[in-house]
C-alpha cells in the first residue's frame, strides 16, 4: 500500500509545463521515438523510470497472496495482469491531471517491469520457502482422543422452560 501511495504521489501530481504533448495511444511509439536518436541518458531515464516505477509489484503482489504451491505460469500471468491494470488505472487517472498526458507505452513498460522482477525473484524465493517448510506439510497434528462427556442436566429442579 505504501508503494502504491508513493507511485500515486509521483504520477498524479499536477505539473506546471509550458506545453503538453498529445496523448500517445499508439503502442511502442514513445519507445521508438526515444530510441530513434540513439541510446542517450535521457532515453534511459525515461524508459528505465517507467520500467522501475511499478517493478516492486512483481514481488509485492505474489507476496500478498501468500501462496507457496502455485503454478509459476499462473502466478506470472496473474501478477503481470494486475500490474498492467494498475498501470492502466494510473494512466486513465492522469488524463484528468493538469500537465500529465496518458501514454500507452507507460502501461507496457510498467507491465514489463513487473514481469522482469517477478521472473527474477519470485520462483527462486518460492522454491527456497518450499524447501524450508516441506517438513511442515507432511505431518498432520494429532490430538489425543477425548471421550464424550456425560450429559449434564443443566436445568435442575422442576423448572421447565418449554
Amino acid at each position: 500500500m505504501a508503494h502504491l501511495s508513493i507511485v500515486g504521489w509521483l504520477t498524479l501530481r499536477p505539473r506546471t509545463v509550458p506545453w503538453v504533448p498529445a496523448a500517445n495511444l499508439e503502442p511502442l511509439a514513445t519507445i521508438r521515438a526515444e530510441l530513434a536518436h540513439g541510446l542517450s541518458w535521457d532515453a534511459v531515464q525515461h524508459l528505465g523510470g517507467s520500467v522501475l516505477l511499478l517493478a516492486p509489484l512483481g514481488v509485492l503482489l505474489p507476496l500478498s497472496a501468500g501462496r507457496l504451491n502455485v503454478s509459476p505460469l499462473v502466478s506470472l500471468t496473474r501478477t503481470v495482469f494486475a500490474g498492467a491494470m494498475i498501470a492502466l488505472a494510473i494512466e486513465l487517472l492522469q488524463s484528468g491531471v493538469p500537465g500529465r498526458v496518458p501514454d500507452i507505452d507507460s502501461v507496457l513498460l510498467g507491465a514489463l517491469g513487473v514481469a522482469l522482477v517477478h521472473l527474477a525473484v519470485v520462483p527462486g524465493a518460492r522454491s527456497r520457502l518450499r524447501r524450508r517448510y516441506e517438513h511442515v506439510g507432511d505431518t498432520t497434528p494429532r490430538i489425543p482422543r477425548v471421550g464424550v462427556a456425560r450429559q449434564a442436566d443443566v436445568l435442575t429442579g422442576s423448572r421447565t422452560y418449554l
